[in-house]
């Protein structure tokens, strides 16, 4: 393991302007077209390098999960531009409805995901992946079928999440790629520690962007990102029927190469709506210092944080997040 750095980062309790982001600017494709069409057109912008053996991972949720993509979404994709592609996901590492591979399995089936293959990343064990640059990792422990693809297609439900603040595409493989005994617990706890959840803050956002990047790195250019912006609850979709009421507008989906521009440009949409539609998804991303996901992967190279936010429902011109966000409508249920 890398030696440790004792002093945490910071970044975590406030979304840094964009004015004071250094580097470079990254292309984030953006539609208010939630549909199977739009999430096909978004991630259609973004698709070049995906060839070979195909991966998608997307959170399929507890049994009965009220805010997953919807399944038909999914199903288009992957019937239209995809074929040949396999769902993958991970046990976990909470004893519920997925912690082993045949309750896994029973979820998938109640959930509907049965349109096509799902590969169980972990059901034969674990490969390290190296963690390039890292404070806390070396190497972090993914499900072993991982390495048997060529590319990756990350589908993600962006929201609130309990201990992470917010779930993006970095939480998405950070967390979702690592096997549910050994990966999960390098993130989440303390060796010898009998608190399974008492890593959080910078330091917990800190290890789960470290194994994101090595899910990056080992896919290279062969790796896409859409961020679907609806049904935003302050929970995950790990809390499956439990989960908070979504109080939070729909507003779109997103698609990026860039990992970091994508995350970032959905956290800018949420603070650029009006303080009441906002507020519950802000406060659980700044009590929780989530926005430390973003500033450490931007210290890690990992992409820009930076972004020209190119709007698909008026011809691809630049917009700010205020422009896309300013017919939202409250969510009501």
């Amino acid at each position: 393991m890398a030696e440790k750095n004792p002093r945490p980062g910071v970044g975590g309790e406030r979304n840094v302007p964009y004015a004071e982001r250094a580097g470079n600017e990254s292309i984030v494709y953006f539609t208010r077209d939630l549909s199977a069409e739009g999430l096909r057109r978004a991630f259609e912008q973004v698709s070049g390098n995906i060839d070979g053996r195909v991966a998608v991972k997307l959170h399929t949720g507890e049994q009965h999960g009220p805010n997953i993509i919807p399944r038909p979404w999914v199903a288009d994709l992957m019937a239209s531009d995809l074929p040949g592609a396999s769902i993958v996901e991970t046990n976990t590492y909470y004893d519920g409805d997925r912690y082993t591979t045949e309750q896994h399995r029973s979820t998938l089936e109640v959930n509907g995901w049965t349109f096509a293959p799902v590969d169980i990343l972990d059901e034969d064990g674990v490969t390290p992946f190296p963690v390039a640059g890292g404070k806390w990792f070396d190497e972090v422990h993914m499900g072993s079928h991982l390495a048997d693809y060529d590319s990756l297609v990350v589908l993600t439900h962006f929201k609130g999440h309990t201990q992470g603040g917010f779930g993006g595409s970095a939480k998405n493989i950070g967390i979702g790629c690592a096997d549910g005994r050994v990966g999960k617990k390098e993130i989440h706890t303390t060796p010898g520690s009998d608190d399974m959840w008492d890593i959080k803050n910078e330091e917990f956002m800190e290890r789960m962007m470290e194994s994101a990047k090595a899910v990056c790195d080992h896919f290279g250019k062969k790796i896409t990102f859409v961020n679907v912006m609806r049904n935003m609850s302050v929970s995950c979709d790990c809390e499956g029927t439990a989960a908070m009421p979504v109080v939070t507008p729909n507003v779109g989906i997103l698609a990026s190469t860039d990992i970091l521009a994508i995350d970032q440009a959905c956290v800018d949409l949420v603070y650029a709506m009006k303080e009441q539609d906002h507020h519950d998804l802000v406060e659980r991303m700044e009590t929780r210092h989530g926005l430390r996901q973003l500033s450490y992967m931007h210290e890690l190279g990992m992409g820009n944080w930076r972004y020209a936010l190119l709007d698909l429902d008026n011809g691809g011109a630049r917009i700010q997040p205020a422009e896309a966000v300013a017919h939202v409508v409250p969510f009501e249920g």
